[in-house]
């Protein structure tokens, strides 16, 4: 079955869904769903820890949204795949949400003829159907460091491709590191 569409989900007034419980009894989440993203550091690491990297290329949330864990991988695997095609090993990526979050969906019946499999409120809190990180305004989700200006141009110009994959409005800082 497919995914449901991101609407369903980006309420801008949804409180945190994570209880889990050692004791199965008092958990309300009885399986937690596996995290699909893969990696949270890319790139040139032991460049970044060395201090080698000046600028800095942020991707801000302008807007309080739920930001699901495909859409988090997918918006990697876009940063790496086009920055490793032009720049290879001139850049460190990371990710900077982690996809805490459980959504869950209450099926009803549709369709001719099934008016009985409906429960009602019996499962009222719905199947577990997959993660979110949850973000407020000013929050940074995927930072890149590069060496030279001109990287760093080549990864912002990335990013604005990265922008049509996340849900909610966003914004791409450039500065020079601190570190």
């Amino acid at each position: 079955m497919a995914l449901r569409k991101a609407a369903a989900y980006t309420k801008k007034k949804a409180r945190p869904y994570t209880r889990k419980s050692k004791n199965r009894s008092k958990s309300y989440i009885k399986v937690i769903p596996q995290n699909k993203i893969v990696k949270y550091n890319l790139g040139n690491i032991q460049a970044y820890n060395d201090g080698k990297f000046k600028y800095l290329v942020s991707f801000v949330a302008d807007e309080k949204a739920q930001i699901r864990d495909n859409a988090l991988e997918s918006g990697r695997l876009v940063l790496n795949k086009n920055l490793e095609k032009k720049v290879p090993k001139q850049f460190y990526i990371e990710i900077k949400v982690y996809p805490h979050h459980i959504l869950r969906n209450n099926k009803t019946a549709a369709g001719a003829g099934a008016d009985r499999l409906s429960s009602g409120m019996k499962h009222s809190f719905g199947v577990v159907e997959g993660r979110a990180a949850m973000v407020n305004p000013g929050k940074e989700i995927f930072f890149v460091a590069c060496e030279t200006e001109q990287v760093a141009r080549i990864a912002r110009d990335v990013m604005r491709i990265l922008k049509s994959k996340m849900p909610c409005k966003s914004k791409i800082v450039m500065n020079l590191n601190k570190k």
